[in-house]
């Protein structure tokens, strides 16, 4: 970079003295548009169950998820995840119950498309890690994950997701070449227009404890999953990674966790140009979330800046459990 010019001729905090003139020269904006809003649901009537590792999340029964995708829809975010908290009982070694046509994935995905209609898009996790007794994404036998066993239920589950209403289907099990398969699955199966949007860059990490908490598989996972999610060390594998599942057919592509990778989330960006979705994942979420209930930072101020990096990074896209409230905050917000 030229930089032209010198002190004190040049003086750069003249155009930061004044709330117009930053937000004239500002280089990246949020917008209620950038967002996702994931919704834990969970089995039941009447029921809102706090999260206890995620201060202000909560598991909704189905006769209350539609007032959360209302205030959603009256903010002004595109698009919800749906995530299931799913019951001890129907947790097999296979993840059978993904393949249950009334699961309460499904049933979710028609009653916000029967009420709803195409107000919001309903995003739904392709993996069999909430249905599992082992707590894996796949079919976990004598210590390895089966990939290619594991993509024929994937494809099914696909299938299954999209006839009930889910318009982007988001494969987070980090299996080789499931992104081909569920793509041509899709084609051939009258699916064409549902988006595939790909957890191409999945790391291994210590930031998903909560969200583990909130789906129900805490203290269910035998061992860990290094062989399929990615080395937290490594960044060239990730662009390998989002190399091949464009070729296979992703739309979109999410970096997860977030904000310890904003450098590839960045390398992603500038070298394809695809839209890049963060997912501020539960672990970054509850730091902050129990910081701010703690008094340590200004709620509304922690929360625009975390998600603004993001944007600053290059994604297109955010999925955040702050959505809610950060969509009230720009709703309103003025610099």
């Amino acid at each position: 970079m030229i930089i032209t010019g010198k002190y004190p001729q040049l003086r750069l905090r003249r155009s930061r003295q004044s709330k117009w003139s930053r937000r004239l020269i500002s280089e990246n904006n949020l917008s209620v548009d950038d967002l996702i809003l994931p919704i834990f649901i969970v089995e039941g009537k009447n029921k809102k169950i706090p999260v206890k590792s995620m201060p202000g999340i909560f598991r909704y029964t189905l006769d209350k998820l539609n007032s959360v995708v209302k205030t959603a829809i009256d903010l002004g975010i595109p698009m919800i995840a749906l995530f299931p908290y799913t019951q001890k009982k129907l947790k097999d070694a296979l993840g059978t119950e993904s393949l249950n046509p009334n699961n309460l994935v499904c049933r979710a995905c028609k009653q916000v498309k029967k009420k709803f209609k195409n107000k919001i898009g309903i995003m739904c996790d392709v993996a069999l890690d909430p249905y599992t007794a082992h707590g894996h994404d796949g079919i976990y036998a004598n210590g390895n994950i089966l990939n290619d066993e594991t993509i024929k239920i994937l494809v099914e589950q696909s299938l299954l997701q999209a006839s009930a209403g889910c318009d982007v289907l988001a494969p987070s099990d980090m299996m080789d070449g499931r992104i081909g398969v569920i793509r041509k699955a899709l084609d051939k199966n009258g699916f064409k227009n549902v988006q595939l949007l790909s957890y191409a860059v999945k790391y291994a990490s210590n930031f998903y404890g909560p969200f583990r908490d909130a789906v129900g598989t805490k203290n269910l996972l035998k061992g860990d999953k290094k062989s399929y999610q990615m080395d937290f060390r490594n960044s060239n594998e990730a662009i390998r990674e989002v190399a091949l599942d464009i070729k296979e057919g992703a739309d979109m592509v999410i970096v997860k966790p977030g904000l310890p990778y904003l450098d590839i989330i960045e390398k992603v960006k500038n070298k394809f140009k695809i839209p890049v979705v963060a997912y501020q994942v539960s672990g970054e979420y509850a730091m902050i979330a129990t910081s701010i209930k703690k008094g340590f930072f200004d709620k509304d101020k922690v929360i625009f800046e975390t998600i603004s990096c993001f944007k600053r990074a290059g994604c297109d896209g955010i999925l955040t459990y702050f959505a809610l409230e950060l969509a009230r905050i720009l709703n309103t917000k003025k610099d």
